[in-house]
């Protein structure tokens, strides 16, 4: 693999991730939405639902896993940021939810995905 930079290798693992959305049978609505509080990377449609996923790409282990790196304090950023977000939406939603979907680059041929639910 060529060196990429942070910001390709960041892009790389959100499509990854979209794709892998896509597959489960989510519907991608935004990305990168951004306020002057943050930006949350994809807001997908699961039926009815709302869901912001926070995508993080690891080329090594070295930060820690997936688990380790939404800590509750980007949780509740994130939970900001979803309340904004819905807030300047047309209609209304279900459910809201959390997501984290890690995406792990170079370790094997493909890229290992790992999604977590409802994280918060």
């Amino acid at each position: 693999m060529t060196s990429l930079t942070r910001a390709e290798i960041g892009a790389l693992g959100e499509q990854l991730a979209v794709e892998h959305l896509q597959s489960l049978g989510l519907r991608v609505v935004e990305r990168n939405w951004r306020c002057r509080y943050g930006e949350l990377d994809v807001i997908a449609a699961d039926a009815g639902a709302a869901v912001f996923v926070e995508v993080k790409t690891r080329t090594s282990d070295r930060f820690g896993g997936v688990a380790q790196a939404v800590t509750e304090q980007k949780v509740r950023r994130l939970r900001r940021l979803a309340g904004m977000w819905l807030a300047s939406q047309e209609g209304n939603w279900a459910s809201v939810r959390i997501d984290v979907i890690g995406v792990r680059i170079g370790r094997q041929a493909t890229p290992e995905i790992s999604h977590l639910v409802g994280v918060g």
